[in-house]
């Protein structure tokens, strides 16, 4: 039965799915990116401005050398050390030098201006900072610096004066935006590759997925002959083959339903035909012709018995699928019950120019079963081998004790079960041969009631040659065996 489902293949969409994967994956991505930058910016940052303090500390080391040597210079004296040094100063252009006395004012400079304002605050500063002073900010001209201050060497425990080391912090800044540029370009890089790679996996993933909702939506509504295409062997391909499979099987129970459905339909229609022709003759022929009323009712009688185990077939079926088939056993006669079923069909195999040979042995030990279910198989298995077998030939009925088990065969001449179709037959709906009349439930019925009796149901057959079923049912033993040993002598029976 269809289902009027909320979803139609129409309304299919991918967007979230995307929208999921944007924020679980790339979201996840881009904020770890985002992170890395920061962290990787602040140490690219204090990576440049400690590089360029360390070099200016080293600077003014080499310069505090330089006066040690010349600690007991005068104030005057150290004025002259100090234009001595600016002179053979090799990196004016980079690092700019100043002095200053100790006063604090500047005397001299390697680029000949000097920001009294701002050499007096570093000066101050160092003399509160255990003789060093930093500056980080904006000359007079607005022109980002990095200055170093430091004392110099102490003469009569006072000291000289102080120096000053200042560089330019524009190119640094250059070069930090430079390189925070470059991480930022491989940010983007690596979100944008992540972002590609991420949609051309969705892509292949979500293609076949709506694919095979719109291909589950078509099996929904019973169309079955669609298939999946397979493009890959991973869990994808094997999602699409698995659908492919179960649409197979569906497309084989439908025809199986179907066959059924007509099977029955046919057998249903050719009674009630009959029945329905004998009733108008008996009316015509009521008082007329005795002998013609006599035919019809014995007719009308066989139709009426055949209509009713066609009818009580599909209610077992209907019982055995809900497994509500009820099985009351008790200890039963099983040549009484076999023999009942032969007599039934003695007369039917004459019809059709048949002998039923059935020689019944003298004595076979009672079994545990439902009596009328086990008649019920008996009936089923005969009328078959009848139905099968044409118009000439044998039908035979054995019954013989084997190990632990009553064995019941019946064995036909007739047209035979092919070796692909022998598998098949104990499935519901499932005919061999459908040129014979029959729903295609009697063997699943009678599997099923045999398998409720613990026994085993064996077919062995030729094609065109004929077809030997045997029913093989435990006997009452006088002392019972252990469950565990029934079950491995009904194993090794079945393996036999």
């Amino acid at each position: 039965m269809n289902r009027n489902f909320s979803l139609k293949p129409e309304d299919l969409r991918v967007k979230g799915v995307k929208n999921r994967w944007l924020i679980d994956i790339v979201g996840v991505v881009i904020l770890v990116v985002i992170a890395v930058e920061v962290i990787l910016g602040i140490f690219i940052n204090n990576y440049y401005y400690n590089s360029v303090k360390s070099n200016l500390e080293s600077r003014i080391n080499s310069c505090s050398e330089f006066m040690k040597e010349k600690s007991t210079l005068t104030s005057a004296e150290f004025e002259e050390a100090a234009k001595e040094f600016v002179s053979s100063y090799n990196d004016k252009n980079m690092v700019e030098i100043q002095f200053f006395d100790r006063t604090g004012k500047a005397f001299i400079s390697s680029k000949g201006y000097i920001d009294d304002k701002e050499v007096k605050t570093d000066y101050y500063t160092a003399l509160q900072n255990n003789g060093n002073a930093e500056f980080i900010g904006k000359n007079q001209n607005g022109e980002k610096i990095i200055a170093k201050t430091a004392l110099m060497p102490k003469y009569n425990g006072v000291s000289i004066g102080a120096i000053r080391f200042i560089t330019s912090a524009e190119s640094l800044q250059k070069s930090i935006f430079l390189n925070i540029t470059i991480l930022i370009i491989i940010g983007l890089i690596i979100i944008g590759v992540t972002v590609f790679s991420g949609l051309m996996f969705l892509k292949s993933i979500l293609g076949p997925i709506k694919l095979i909702t719109e291909n589950a939506f078509s099996i929904a509504n019973g169309n079955f002959s669609n298939r999946l295409p397979v493009n890959a062997v991973d869990e994808i391909g094997k999602l699409c083959d698995t659908i492919n499979y179960m649409a197979e099987e569906l497309e084989s129970g439908e025809k199986l339903k179907n066959d059924f459905i007509s099977s029955v339909s046919h057998e249903l229609r050719t009674p009630l035909t009959v029945i329905q022709g004998w009733s108008e003759t008996l009316k015509m022929s009521v008082g007329v012709d005795d002998e013609l009323v006599k035919k019809g009712v014995e007719v009308i009688n066989g139709e009426v018995y055949r209509l009713s185990g066609l009818v009580e077939d599909l209610l077992d079926f209907s019982r055995m699928q809900s497994g509500r088939l009820q099985i009351r056993k008790e200890k039963v006669d099983v040549l009484a019950e076999l023999g009942e079923a032969v007599l039934m069909y003695e007369g039917e195999a004459k019809k059709k120019g048949l002998t039923l040979e059935y020689a019944a042995p003298e004595l076979l030990p009672p079994v545990m079963a439902d009596p009328a279910r086990l008649k019920q198989v008996f009936i089923n298995i005969i009328d078959n081998a009848i139905k099968y077998s044409g118009n000439q030939g044998n039908v035979v009925v054995e019954a013989s004790q084997y190990d632990n088990y009553v064995n019941v065969t019946v064995t036909d001449m007739g047209c035979g079960i092919a070796a692909e179709d022998l598998a098949r037959v104990k499935e519901k709906f499932y005919k061999a041969n459908n040129t014979v009349r029959g729903s295609g439930i009697g063997l699943a019925i009678v599997d099923e009631i045999i398998k409720q009796h613990d026994g085993l149901l064996l077919l062995d057959s030729k094609e065109g040659a004929g077809t030997s079923v045997t029913i093989a049912l435990p006997f009452i033993k006088e002392n019972s065996a252990s469950e565990n040993e029934y079950t491995q002598e009904r194993d090794n029976f079945n393996e036999q």
